[in-house]
């Protein structure tokens, strides 16, 4: 038993090294492909365009990479392939025209809509030895370091005169790294299902396992409503900037303090989750309710305090969200569950935004109106889930 949780353990810690020098390699791009793309000769309109389309691709198409995972069982393979088109970043050094760039940065996020229901079904398998909350704490706090360090590593690279292609070159070193950790994990650990059991440790087995368990469905609607009035850190960011509540230079500080505690509430949250269940998700909406309030408002020091609530709730969403799928999905259906959820999530990330961002320009109020809202129906959502009384749902 102590041997599979030490391997559990290491499975766990290798993905998030995984993850990290995948973030680092990413995150470093997202944080300057806007510019980058005008640089090379892209109107704002498109600029817009490549950003939304890479995001929506890349919650879209989990449903399907989360499918066919679940179907073929060939959770290593997929995974591989998701993180092998990471390389498509530092590629992005001799992209010397904005048609070519879009297409490369698109193509990372395509790649992230592969791997991750095939990963995070892999994952799940290890916490199910650890605790599903835990496991997926380490796996978040590991992975935002890599957050924090990537878009440094431009700020770094400016700071010496250097420009973008030479920035982009140095990404070849995570991104490389993120396949080389992830082919150590293969070697170590090429079948992680056999961490749980369909029989004996997963809390749904009574279910056929043809199809979803009824709890899913409601837990999507929880999720979809709970990020739906999660105002994003862009906007906050845009309303920080153009009402001169905090300097340009300060901007990716607060982005960087937000990663921080994420990381930190990663690791408390998911303990939590190990000890008293789905009760602790009701601390998204209660969490989430204050940010708008605090974030749109002309005070520096509510915005600092709304920037450490969002990233209180950034870690809530990374950890226990997608622990509860472990627990109330059987093994058969998991990375059908997580393309689902990813798909659910990333919708309702792009509609809360947009209408956000269209109240915005009407009036503040309609935000706080609508967040109320949004988070009033999780708050109820959630009490209906409670209200089953399903064992897969108690502590």
């Amino acid at each position: 038993m102590n041997n599979q949780k030490n391997a559990a353990i290491q499975f766990i810690i290798l993905l998030g090294i995984v993850s990290l020098f995948g973030d680092i390699t990413y995150e470093a791009a997202r944080s300057v492909t806007g510019p980058y793309l005008a640089v090379l000769g892209a109107s704002a309109v498109i600029v817009g365009l490549v950003s939304g389309l890479g995001e929506f691709l890349g919650y879209a198409l989990r449903l399907a990479s989360g499918y066919v995972a679940d179907r073929t069982r060939a959770y290593w393979p997929i995974t591989i392939i998701g993180y092998a088109l990471i390389l498509s970043i530092p590629l992005l050094a001799f992209a010397g025209y904005w048609h070519a760039a879009a297409i490369l940065i698109i193509i990372e996020r395509i790649g992230k809509a592969i791997r991750t229901p095939a990963r995070d079904a892999m994952l799940s398998h290890a916490t199910a030895k650890i605790g599903r909350g835990l496991g997926f704490a380490i796996h978040e706090a590991i992975d935002q370091i890599g957050a924090i360090i990537g878009p440094l590593i431009f700020s770094a690279v400016f700071l010496f005169k250097g420009g973008y292609k030479e920035g982009f070159t140095i990404l070849w070193i995570p991104a490389l790294l993120t396949l080389v950790f992830l082919i150590m994990a293969r070697i170590k650990i090429p079948s992680p299902e056999r961490f749980e059991t369909s029989v004996k440790e997963t809390m749904h087995s009574t279910e056929t396992g043809k199809k979803l368990p009824e709890i899913f469905w409601y837990y999507a609607i929880f999720v979809f409503f709970g990020v739906a009035g999660f105002a994003n850190f862009q906007l906050i960011a845009y309303h920080l900037k153009v009402q001169g509540i905090v300097s340009d230079i300060q901007i990716p500080i607060f982005y960087a303090i937000a990663m921080g505690v994420d990381a930190v509430v990663a690791l408390i949250i998911g303990k939590t989750y190990d000890k008293i269940g789905f009760t602790s998700l009701i601390t998204i909406p209660l969490l989430t309710l204050p940010i708008p309030f605090l974030a749109f408002s002309h005070n520096y020091s509510f915005a600092v305090i709304s920037i450490v609530l969002w990233g209180a709730v950034m870690g809530i969403h990374e950890t226990i969200m997608r622990a509860a799928i472990a627990d109330i999905v059987p093994i058969e259906r998991r990375g059908t569950a997580y393309g689902i959820f990813n798909t659910i999530y990333g919708a309702s990330w792009f509609i809360g935004s947009v209408l956000i961002g269209f109240m915005y320009e009407i009036s503040i109020n309609f935000i706080f109106l609508f967040v109320v809202l949004m988070q009033i129906i999780s708050g109820f959502v959630f009490f209906m889930l409670r209200g089953k009384n399903k064992p897969q749902i108690q502590r």
